[in-house]
């Protein structure tokens, strides 16, 4: 196991009782945790065991497959200009949230000289007007796009793919096989089919790994290696955080125990609502993807038993400094309903120097001899000091640097404490049912056959509309 300081660390001061934090906890609070939190590690090992808490079995297997993601990463690196993502949900939202984190923030901007690599572009919905502005600027004889669908019955990844599958036979002719990778089962689904028949390169999403646990599988180390981010270095960190979580056990120990017993602690005493606020721009897309993970994972209306419990903790992404400016107020003011995640990064690269103009006024002289990253450290430890003395539950997740390792690492803790959160709630964190319903909704109005009762109910409920 790598040494202490090779961890990201989680400073819990903010849910402690102190001197001005009255409504926090003790540590008597936290160690009544222990109990449960380790029946919790209990079940998921034995779940690990027989398969299932494959994003953690996996990774070992991730990293072996890692040589081959990189050499057809690398096969494209002189060949295309543009790599575009066809996914929705965690197809689309991992590889955003690690593009961003780990490579920089205008990277398409960059002129090919800078940026070495392809463009990455993920398409994550529908919305025709943007599908079909990019497909018009995009030249297609330099562009390859990434399906990624684990059932191939994805209605909008599959309908952009049968969009895209025809504009590139019109251009491409017989070579557009070679313009589209798949990203799919190994053994079912309906784009498995497809690629075979038809002859794309194809990479394999692990039976036991839902979309949203899916960002270190192909998913998105693919994406990710062809727009030159070290997925060697993003799984080792992973590996490293996951040998950790499981060969610990105390709650200030094991850091998944301490962010699932923190949460479930926060969410017996009525807060409701998950704030996650990271301080980096690279790491703004991380709390779209961490909203998916808390939501679809604990957003149960039944608990193992099949009882009605109708449970979760709605998640809410903010970025710091950014929502001191539009959320912060109702934070610190608002209803006492929410728990707060800061993500903060000690060394930011590069830092911009604040000069320093004696002829100002003193009001905004003294910014002189700083930096942007001071401002930005000043700012958060200034926003944690109004939500301390208003009273607010918050703790912190403190990267020494936003880098491949360290991002493996906070990936998989938020793995891991959902995981944990699910036990502790007695909920299947690794289903969404009530997505899949909407799914079925879709297929029926969209003209999907043995679907045609549903679709009778869906436009029978549009009778008698309230419309002004």
């Amino acid at each position: 196991m790598p040494a202490a300081e090779d961890f990201l660390k989680i400073d819990y001061t903010g849910v402690m009782r102190g001197e001005h934090h009255a409504q926090g906890w003790t540590e008597e609070d936290l160690s009544a945790l222990e109990s449960g939190l380790n029946a919790a590690q209990n079940a998921l090992e034995e779940r690990r065991k027989t398969g299932g808490l494959d994003f953690s079995l996996l990774l070992g297997e991730m990293s072996e497959e890692a040589a081959e993601i990189r050499a057809f990463a690398d096969s494209l690196r002189d060949k295309i200009d543009n790599f575009v993502v066809l996914g929705i949900g965690g197809s689309a939202l991992g590889p955003q949230a690690v593009h961003l984190a780990l490579n920089p923030y205008y990277f398409n901007e960059l002129p090919v000289q800078k940026r070495r690599r392809p463009r990455l572009y993920v398409l994550d919905n529908i919305d025709p007007s943007r599908f079909a502005h990019l497909l018009d600027m995009l030249d297609l004889h330099k562009t390859v796009f990434n399906v990624i669908t684990k059932s191939g019955s994805t209605s909008e990844t599959m309908a952009q793919f049968l969009i895209v599958r025809e504009k590139l036979r019109q251009v491409c002719g017989a070579d557009y096989p070679n313009h589209i990778v798949v990203t799919t089962d190994q053994e079912k689904g309906n784009l498995l089919p497809i690629a075979r028949k038809e002859g794309y390169h194809c990479f394999v999403i692990p039976a036991g790994v839902g979309g949203r646990f899916s960002e270190l599988t192909p998913v998105g180390l693919l994406p990710a290696a062809v727009c030159g981010i070290d997925i060697g270095e993003l799984l080792a960190g992973a590996l490293a955080m996951d040998r950790r979580i499981r060969e610990s056990r105390g709650i200030t120990v094991n850091p998944a125990q301490l962010m699932a017993g923190t949460s479930h602690l926060a969410w017996r005493q009525g807060k409701n609502i998950s704030v996650f606020m990271p301080y980096a721009d690279s790491l703004k897309i991380m709390a779209d993807w961490y909203a998916q993970l808390w939501a679809e994972s604990l957003g149960k209306r039944l608990n193992r038993e099949g009882r009605e419990v109708w449970l979760g903790q709605t998640p809410v992404k903010a970025l710091g400094v950014t929502d001191q400016h539009s959320q912060v107020q109702l934070y610190a003011e608002g209803p006492d309903d929410k728990m707060f995640t800061f993500v903060s990064v000690e060394r930011l690269h590069p830092d911009v120097p604040i000069p320093t103009d004696e002829s100002l006024p003193e009001s905004v002289r003294f910014l002189g001899g700083h930096t942007l990253g001071e401002l930005l450290a000043a700012e958060e430890r200034a926003t944690e000091y109004a939500l301390t003395l208003a009273g607010r539950l918050h703790r912190r997740i403190i990267l020494p640097e936003v880098n491949p390792y360290y991002l493996g690492q906070l990936l998989l803790l938020l793995e891991w404490e959902t995981a944990y959160m699910g036990e502790l709630l007695n909920i299947n964190a690794f289903d969404q049912p009530g997505v899949e319903e909407g799914k079925r909704g879709t297929y029926a109005l969209m003209g999907r056959p043995g679907f045609e009762e549903k679709r009778g109910a869906i436009e029978g409920m549009g009778e008698g509309r309230y419309i002004v």
